[in-house]
């Protein structure tokens, strides 16, 4: 099986590292990166000019790794180009979860998108942070149990796996739609300019069987998603009272 391992928090991320290793054990793996951070890029993909990759410094284990001048949809376009007959994509670990509304911007999920839309597999994985940093090697065990699980089911073809700092256990779950607070939290450089940080927040608690409810208590949450967003229930709406010739 050959993997391609991506991110959006850049090449030089321990979460990478982490997430390059345990799949090695599943396959040939290779490294394709931002060369930058790219945090909540979203699906952006560089269009106004040529991308470019260049061999890694940082040492894989033997992993060939390489890093790219753009964003993780363009890391994960430009590495099945370069590497032909990609089995799947894995991307992260990030340093962050990338639960409920938090998908839409999320350049992490954006990397197993661009396989998915390039007719490979992708699997986005994400975990917590906080003034302590994640503790990967103990992370692992799960998300081996996660990509057990994942790899050997061909119907599954996009999924969100997030991991909270010391899982109890792996659960199914569906992302959580409940609305969140986009708030801007102004602040003064140390020049005494003016900035500006966007920030959110939750605005009802998570409701029980979703991501955000899994890892609030101690559960690895995998989401089954899909690229359609069409909304089924409004368009049979539609066509039965307004019926188009």
């Amino acid at each position: 099986m050959r993997i391609l391992v991506a991110n959006d928090d850049g090449i030089y991320s321990p979460g990478l590292a982490s997430l390059a290793k345990v799949a090695t054990r599943f396959g040939e793996v290779r490294v394709v990166a931002p060369d930058v951070e790219q945090s909540s890029m979203g699906h952006a993909i560089t269009a106004s000019r040529p991308l470019s990759y260049r061999k890694s410094p940082i040492p894989f284990d033997g992993i060939d790794a390489y890093r790219v001048n753009g964003t993780p949809a363009d890391c994960v376009a430009l590495g099945t180009h370069l590497w032909s007959k990609t089995d799947v994509v894995l991307s992260g670990i990030n340093l962050g979860l990338n639960l409920g509304n938090s998908m839409w911007h999320s350049g992490t999920l954006a990397a197993a998108k661009q396989a998915v839309l390039l007719g490979v597999k992708g699997i986005a994985f994400s975990t917590s942070t906080g003034k302590i940093d994640p503790d990967f090697e103990a992370l692992e065990p799960f998300v081996e149990q996660a990509l057990a699980l994942l790899l050997e089911n061909p119907d599954l073809c996009l999924i969100n796996v997030n991991l909270p700092p010391n899982p109890q256990g792996i659960r199914w779950t569906r992302q959580s739609v409940r609305l969140y607070d986009g708030k801007i939290e102004p602040g003064i450089d140390p020049m005494g300019r003016k900035h500006y940080w966007f920030t959110v927040f939750p605005l009802e608690p998570a409701e029980e069987g979703t991501d955000r409810w899994a890892v609030e208590n101690g559960y690895v949450s995998i989401t089954p998603l899909r690229l359609d967003l069409t909304n089924e229930k409004e368009l049979e709406i539609a066509l039965q009272e307004h019926p188009v010739a």
